[in-house]
């Protein structure tokens, strides 16, 4: 009796004698180049800021809470010369910012800016 032939295990490929040549790939775009609409002329929302500064910037700061119903308001007055002061309660809140006020007038750093400035 024949036994039939088995079936080899490996297959043996024919292999080209020269590898395929690789296809070449889409230009790619350059990094910040514009896309899209702003490649078309379409105008970029940045835009140079409106407002340029004029060398002025806050130097004391007044600070009011109002809490809810039946708690007691807070508040708090800052300076950069040293004025440091805060209240509780509606009467001394008031007072504060009265205080504030005057100290707005009185204060050395804003009265150096002003003769610097005229």
């Amino acid at each position: 009796m024949n036994t039939p032939s088995r079936p080899r295990l490996k297959s043996h490929t024919l292999t080209p004698d020269q590898p395929p040549a690789a296809e070449q790939a889409p230009p790619r775009s350059a990094v910040g180049e514009p896309k899209g609409a702003a490649r078309k002329g379409v105008p970029s929302a940045l835009r140079p800021d409106p407002h340029p500064g004029d060398d002025r910037y806050p130097i004391a700061w007044l600070v009011i809470s109002k809490p809810p119903y039946g708690h007691m308001p807070t508040a708090t007055s800052r300076c950069e010369c040293g004025w440091d002061r805060s209240a509780i309660g509606h009467a001394q809140v008031r007072a504060l910012i009265e205080a504030h006020a005057a100290h707005r007038t009185a204060c050395p750093l804003r009265n150096a800016e002003g003769r610097a400035a005229a």
